[in-house]
């Protein structure tokens, strides 16, 4: 007699006999790992040509046993997957999760200390009526997240060079600390030939490393990039509808002010961040001083 459920109706004993096989099931889950934002017809349609018979219904109800029904949650397994054990990806993988995780765009960026690696880059902030356009000049250091960046009427690399010297730099100088290594992209204003331009030149005259991004890989200077979208999230995008600008100095000076409080007063949630703000991270990570030939460190002393 079936077996009835507490409200008196009858229950399924054991699986729906319309359900797929379970090596269809299995080859629709190695699928959606394999294609993550492939849709239910396409996936049928490929299975078919595996000699595996299954329909985008079928398809969508091995999804929804396993939680997968949306895209969304099809790259969380991915990326759930990737975490915990080492698999080759592909390159359309890499590109997915790429597009869908800020954090996994900045896997492969190491910056132990404060000045270890400063990221830097142009961004296009619009138009402004009656000067033109508007670009931003931003750099931040990747250990800290803390960020300097400056409004300009071109892209030259002068701009570049002014960022650097009037205030990266100073930052850094401040507290006797210094650059190893600047990471930008392959953009004019940071690249040209190292006995002529601008920026390749001050670099060398302050003994920093200059390295560049992939070329078409945005992604591989990850921290700036999502700099800038909470730059246009959290200030551009609010101020361009609160403030009429005339000028660069009074957009300048409205950045200024929000820099100051994501420096200083806004938690970070970043990577290894813990909500610290910017400025602690930065002061914490500062490289400890290396004690000259013959001198004894703190803790020798004090034993």
């Amino acid at each position: 007699m079936p077996r009835a459920c507490s409200t008196g109706c009858p229950g399924a004993r054991g699986p729906h006999p319309n359900r797929v096989a379970a090596e269809i099931e299995q080859a629709v889950l190695e699928h959606a790992l394999a294609h993550p934002c492939h849709g239910a017809l396409r996936v049928e349609q490929e299975l078919r040509l595996r000699g595996l018979q299954v329909s985008a219904g079928g398809v969508r109800g091995v999804w929804m046993r396993h939680d997968l029904l949306t895209k969304h949650e099809r790259l969380l397994r991915l990326e759930k997957a990737t975490a915990e054990r080492k698999l080759e990806l592909t390159e359309e993988q890499i590109r997915l999760l790429e597009r869908f995780s800020p954090e996994f765009r900045e896997r492969h960026i190491q910056a132990p200390h404060t000045g270890a690696l400063v990221a830097v880059d142009t961004f296009f902030v619009g138009i402004l009526k009656g000067v033109g356009k508007v670009y931003l000049q931003t750099a931040i250091d990747c250990h800290s997240r803390y960020a300097w960046a400056r409004l300009y009427p071109s892209k030259f690399p002068v701009t570049a060079v002014h960022l650097m010297n009037g205030d990266v730099l100073p930052t850094f100088e401040a507290h006797d600390a210094e650059i190893d290594v600047v990471l930008s992209d392959n953009g004019r204003e940071f690249c040209g030939r190292p006995d002529r331009h601008p920026y390749e030149l001050f670099l060398q005259l302050e003994a920093i490393e200059h390295r560049t991004t992939r070329v078409k890989r945005p992604q591989s200077n990850g921290i700036v990039e999502r700099f800038h979208r909470t730059l246009l999230d959290e200030h551009f995008r609010v101020e361009g509808r609160r403030t009429w600008f005339e000028t660069i100095d009074e957009m300048q000076a409205v950045l200024d002010t929000y820099l100051a409080g994501y420096n200083h007063r806004r938690p970070h949630q970043g990577r290894g961040m813990n909500g610290r703000t910017p400025a602690q991270a930065f002061k914490e990570g500062l490289p400890k001083p290396q004690p000259t030939k013959g001198e004894k460190t703190p803790a020798a002393k004090a034993a």
